[in-house]
């Protein structure tokens, strides 16, 4: 169980603010190898991003949840084996716009022979295109867009674009003007094995996580926001909490990137040279969600696991980001999601942009929050005529939310483009002791993304406790 504030030590080895997967990977391996460690939490719950709430009997997870299948080993090897166990196969993926509509395993194998027999590809172009992506990696030319790439490889096939690009927009933000590397590198992970996500809920991942951290020797605190990253003399001395200092040799924050320097440590106890490339991050876009609950009782016909839904004529990054867009995921939890909770809920998932929302005076807010649950619940009917009298609960969460409950800079909800990731990777170089484990350059976020990068910057911390 959680620490109270009054119950922690005035010194640790590390502390690590913020409890989003990134920070609790770091957390667990720091205290597996042997190091204290307290894990900070503002907010009542762990997680993050990653968490839940519960609603009239209802449980739903915040977001889309969706993962490669490199979560697999990554979990056995950094966490637990039952943790791993949990992870399960999303089969039944859907694609319903004007330009298409199939259904997919989500796969290398099935996407080839969707390219080939539906779109019409030839094989050796396909083959072509899985060898390119697959070979990214960071060290790439970043001046090629995603854009470029598929002109290159399909020029002029908005539907095939669509299908490949989609599903990855919604996964982490990126847009048809980003780098290729940040697709490529995400879309191969997914095109190892498909889709995946955790049998049991969030909520039931955390549990388990939280227990491995306790049984690890990590301290947790929650409901204990930190004012400030305690910087003397060119280096970490530890955090300050409810105007008491807290000593530690090393300081990772899991807050966003921008966050960590501009209001945590304060841009003065950087270089100019740090600050000049800091201040050219562009913080990455946010979400919408509409959370919709099914009456106890009451039951829905199997769908698909994820649909990707959307009346837009063609794919467009600025259509998905517009606040009336015609474009949102699906994500339809069976009582299978859930075992032993009888069940049925839907989450709906939309990109947005913080400005849209943090403008509005608190009745507009609310009216274009009930426009939004209205919009969503229409375009389930399309594929559920009768859920809307099956409905029990609705609710949406907007980046004004996500920005309440996690203090990500405008709410995002994916971190930042790719620059932050060399600035989050050299902050240690500027400030002996301080480091950053977060979503950074799209292909450190989602949950894969998120827990890699912990077990990286837990190997930096390490290092330099013991140096």
């Amino acid at each position: 169980m959680p620490k109270t504030f009054s119950q922690l030590s005035e010194n640790y080895d590390a502390i690590i603010i913020g409890s989003g997967l990134g920070g609790m990977t770091t957390a667990n391996r720091l205290a597996y190898c042997g190091h204290r460690v307290l894990l900070l939490e503002h907010h009542h719950r762990l997680g993050g991003l990653a968490t839940w709430f519960r609603r009239k009997g209802h449980i739903f997870d915040i977001s889309l949840h969706g993962f490669p299948y490199g979560m697999v080993k990554t979990c056995k090897k950094y966490w637990n084996k039952a943790i791993m166990e949990s992870i399960v196969q999303l089969k039944n993926i859907v694609f319903d716009n004007p330009q298409f509509s199939l259904r997919t395993t989500f796969d290398k194998e099935d996407f080839t022979r969707i390219l080939e027999h539906h779109f019409s590809i030839s094989r050796p172009v396909i083959d072509r295109f899985f060898e390119t992506v697959s070979g990214m990696n960071f060290y790439d030319d970043q001046t090629l867009s995603t854009r470029e790439l598929f002109e290159d490889f399909f020029p002029g096939r908005t539907d095939v674009h669509r299908f490949l690009m989609e599903p990855i927009t919604y996964a982490n933000g990126s847009t048809l003007d980003d780098p290729a590397i940040t697709y490529g590198i995400v879309f191969s992970n997914f095109m190892n094995r498909g889709v995946f996500t955790f049998r049991g809920g969030t909520d039931k991942l955390i549990g388990m996580m939280a227990d491995e951290l306790e049984k690890n020797g990590v301290t947790l605190c929650t409901q204990a926001r930190v004012d400030r990253i305690v910087v003397e003399r060119g280096k970490v001395r530890g955090v300050e909490v409810f105007g008491k200092v807290i000593t530690a040799k090393a300081v990772v924050s899991n807050s966003g990137i921008t966050n960590t320097i501009y209001n945590l440590t304060g841009k003065d106890v950087f270089s100019d040279e740090f600050m000049g490339r800091a201040d050219k991050i562009r913080v990455n876009n946010s979400s919408c969600q509409v959370y919709i609950g099914i009456k106890n009782g009451e039951s829905i016909k199997d769908i698909g696991d994820l649909i990707f839904s959307s009346t837009a004529p063609q794919f467009d990054s600025e259509e998905l980001l517009d606040v009336e867009t015609k474009s949102k995921t699906f994500s339809i939890y069976y009582p299978k999601t859930r075992p032993g909770l009888n069940r049925y809920t839907v989450v709906a998932s939309m990109n947005s942009r913080y400005g849209d929302w943090s403008g509005l005076n608190e009745d507009l807010y609310q009216a274009r929050k009930r426009e939004l649950i209205t919009r969503s619940v229409k375009d389930l009917q399309r594929y559920l005529p009768d859920v809307a009298d099956k409905i029990d609960w609705t609710e949406a969460a907007t980046p004004k939310t996500f920005n309440r409950y996690t203090l990500h800079t405008r709410g995002t909800s994916f971190g930042t483009k790719f620059e932050g990731l060399d600035i989050s990777r050299s902050i240690f170089k500027e400030v002996p002791g301080l480091f950053h484990v977060g979503s950074v350059g799209i292909i450190m976020s989602g949950w894969l993304g998120a827990i890699n990068y912990g077990v990286i910057v837990s190997n930096d911390v390490d290092s330099y406790l013991r140096s």
